[in-house]
């Protein structure tokens, strides 16, 4: 595949690979994630995060050292995007005077005074979009949506409108990232994956966070979605010594957003339900079949 204008071909990967996103600036998640990628013995060019590295919390900083001292790849987000033109708002797509929106005046002014000027750089130099092999299946990386970096797609964002996205993509299979909740949605034969944000929690009333896993195998592609336990209560505790909202320091304990203002109706009546681990087997096309009871999306 030719990489195109804001795009970076890894090439085929040999897998597994493992995905997160959202850093969202939590350094002891962000160490957690970090050494479940070594215990698993992964090569750092098989670990992908979809963006927005500086966000919510206290070190924003910390975590894109972190990433860039293991060469991790990463994709741009609406917060790199911003911070890199030095722009006033996170450009996060809330909508105007809602709680997240009023909240986020805080913490994006936080991280525009924490990231030094080189850190600012290398955000605004990452790629749009990355592309990647694995299982003979070809798979666009993108923030929000391929059409838009700060655009919403959930579990329940209609097929169709996943569809179209992924026509654009030209892909297989897109890997989004942005809307903080982890899922995998058949499109068809193709597929729609978000591994979550590690962050923050997924809303589900519990303090964990969530990557995922792409494994090749004779018979597909697995894709896993895993939770990740880190000391959420130093990284609270961190956020409220900074003076930045309680409400999302309060989040990182009590696994629940300050606002569903963002969720759609399905996601919100989800709200408080602790998330299950989901493994589907991605078959070849005419093949596709699920695997386990218990999964994050339909």
């Amino acid at each position: 595949m030719a990489a195109q204008a804001g795009e970076r071909d890894l090439g085929a990967l040999a897998g597994p690979v493992l995905l997160f996103g959202g850093p969202y600036g939590n350094r002891e998640a962000t160490e957690a994630l970090l050494a479940e990628a070594a215990r698993r013995d992964l090569p750092w060019r098989q670990v992908i995060c979809t963006g927005d590295v500086a966000a919510y919390g206290a070190e924003p900083q910390a975590c894109a050292d972190m990433l860039r001292a293991h060469d991790i790849t990463t994709v741009m987000g609406n917060c790199e995007e911003s911070l890199a033109a030095d722009a006033e708002a996170c450009g996060c797509g809330y909508a105007e005077g809602t709680v997240c929106d009023t909240l986020s005046v805080a913490w994006f002014a936080y991280c525009r005074a924490a990231l030094d000027r080189e850190t600012k750089a290398w955000m605004g130099g990452l790629p749009r979009r990355l592309a990647f092999a694995l299982g003979g299946r070809r798979f666009a990386v993108i923030h929000g949506s391929v059409s838009l970096i700060n655009r919403f797609v959930f579990a329940s964002t209609p097929a169709v409108e996943k569809a179209a996205e992924l026509d654009l993509a030209g892909a297989d299979a897109v890997i989004g990232g942005h809307c903080g909740l982890p899922f995998t949605s058949l499109v068809g034969e193709r597929l729609w994956h978000n591994a979550g944000a590690i962050g923050l929690p997924a809303d589900d009333g519990t303090p964990r966070v969530w990557f995922s896993t792409l494994t090749p195998r004779r018979d597909g592609v697995l894709v896993e979605h895993h939770p990740l336990a880190y000391d959420h209560t130093a990284a609270a505790a961190k956020m409220r010594a900074a003076g930045l909202p309680e409400a999302y320091a309060a989040s990182l304990e009590d696994g629940l957003w300050p606002s569903c203002d963002v969720l759609p109706p399905a996601e919100r009546r989800a709200r408080g339900r602790a998330l299950a681990s989901q493994a589907l087997l991605w078959p070849p096309p005419g093949a596709i079949r699920r695997l386990g009871q218990d999964g994050l999306s339909a």
